[in-house]
């Protein structure tokens, strides 16, 4: 019995030796790809560099040192660059297409150095998306971002990660962002049913033009401020005290137009104080979307401006209204803010309950 246990420990034992003795053979030793990108005005100057395994098998070339040849290695340059072609994707409003120029061997690092240009135009912003070698879903690619002379920005690209956009530190580049978040701003604040009732909820009472405009900017002003403070990652308060402190402000405005009466008109200071509230609710949608670093302040500026035009419109569309009812009939006005004080405070309730008690996302 002892000289089997032996003779299967001794088994096991040589079989962990070849396995570890076989592995350096059999499985990838580095399992990474590095890609630089140099912007230079009007043109990308690029640098891949991949190992002999990855770029073997898509060739179909075993063993894979063989493409540590000089020979070998450049009669298959063309044939691996129109292979990887397809799958690194730079693009404009179009796709780029690189020209590859070179290739040199790194023989110490049992890899290959391929160079590239691409004709960018001047481009504004650029993105980028690559999955270099997809047999392998560990395979990772290393993205360095240069501009200027100097390292702008560094991305990990996976089998499972999404593309990504450079935004350049030029007038384009500017007016790219500008493109971007602008709308994304609008998007929001139409899409926000609880900052439109917000907004509905100080209008309800009316007032002139001037009141109006002294309660929109007084919100711009609160939310810009927490908007920029949680965009620069000074001030992040949790979307689990924000949203129900959001609906908690819907329901103070519905409360106040009731209750207010011929008081004074505090609706420039609910609207400044809890704009500081709204703000961190558009930094946190701001957040998820993605801010370029590269970009920061254009990209902030902009989904602000875009914010700020949304707003604007629902301002002017909801006063014109309200004013028009008042016009014809100052009882029906009446009628019209209490009930929508009504709806507005039940709306804040409800949406302070479900984030509060069934939160989903938050």
């Amino acid at each position: 019995m002892l000289t089997r246990v032996v003779a299967l420990r001794r088994l096991a034992a040589g079989l962990l030796l070849l396995m570890v003795c076989a592995s350096p053979a059999a499985a990838h030793p580095a399992p990474f790809s590095y890609l630089d990108l140099v912007f230079r005005g009007d043109r990308i100057d690029g640098t891949l560099v991949v190992h002999v395994i990855d770029a073997a098998h898509e060739l179909g070339i075993s063993p894979p040192d063989r493409l540590l040849d000089n020979a070998v290695a450049e009669r298959e340059r063309l044939r691996l660059a129109s292979i990887l072609t397809p799958r690194l994707e730079l693009r404009t409003d179009h796709r780029l297409v690189p020209e590859w120029t070179s290739l040199e061997l790194l023989r110490d690092d049992a890899a290959l150095k391929l160079t590239f240009t691409v004709a960018t135009e001047s481009a504004g912003a650029v993105t980028v998306d690559t999955n270099l070698f997809p047999y392998d879903p560990l395979h990772q690619t290393f993205v360095n971002i240069y501009e200027g002379g100097q390292l702008r920005q560094q991305v990990i690209f996976n089998a499972s990660a999404h593309e990504h956009t450079y935004y350049l530190g030029t007038t384009e580049g500017a007016l790219a962002v500008m493109k971007t978040f602008i709308p994304s701003g609008i998007r929001h604040i139409l899409i926000g049913p609880d900052h439109i009732l917000f907004l509905v909820g100080l209008l309800l009472l009316g007032g002139t033009w001037s009141a109006l405009l002294k309660i929109v900017t007084a919100f711009t002003i609160g939310h810009s401020i927490t908007l920029s403070l949680a965009a620069l990652d000074l001030v992040t308060p949790p979307p689990t005290l924000i949203e129900p402190s959001i609906a908690l402000s819907i329901v103070f405005v519905g409360a106040d137009n009731l209750v207010r009466g011929n008081g004074r008109d505090l609706r420039a200071w609910a609207a400044a104080t809890f704009g500081l509230v709204h703000g961190f609710g558009f930094a946190n949608v701001l957040r998820e979307f993605g801010l370029p670093k590269e970009a920061l302040g254009w990209s902030l500026f902009s989904f602000n401006v875009g914010v700020e035009i949304g707003q604007l419109g629902i301002v002017i569309l909801v006063a014109s209204v309200l004013a028009a009812v008042r016009r014809r009939s100052m009882a029906l006005a009446y009628r019209v803010a209490f009930a929508g004080s009504i709806v507005v405070i039940a709306a804040g309730t409800y949406w302070f309950v479900q984030r509060v008690f069934f939160p989903v996302g938050l």
